[in-house]
């Protein structure tokens, strides 16, 4: 017979496992936007765009998708935002 320790275990380790498959459910779409969205910007770069990738041009990807990307593309080619070499100007000094 189960005692009250193992009956407990066991639902929390079920808790945890639902809970996991929520969070990866709830991941996976980003997860996607951003592969998909980096792999755009690879391709940009390889036709000679410089983008910086970073954690917000990720982020932007994740968010926006394929557009997210060409967005980061157009305003790295512009020189923007997200280009190599571009100094963050100080706001207020």
């Amino acid at each position: 017979m189960p005692t009250m320790l193992e009956v407990g275990l066991l639902l929390l380790v079920l808790a945890a496992l639902f809970g996991a498959y929520g969070v990866i459910r709830a991941v996976k779409p980003f997860v996607v936007n951003a592969v998909v969205g980096l792999v755009v910007i690879l391709l940009a770069q390889w036709l000679g765009v410089q983008v910086a990738v970073s954690p917000l041009v990720l982020l932007v990807v994740a968010l926006g998708g394929v557009p997210g990307a060409i967005l980061v593309v157009l305003l790295a080619t512009l020189g923007i935002a997200f280009a190599p070499g571009l100094l963050a100007v100080p706001l207020g000094v």
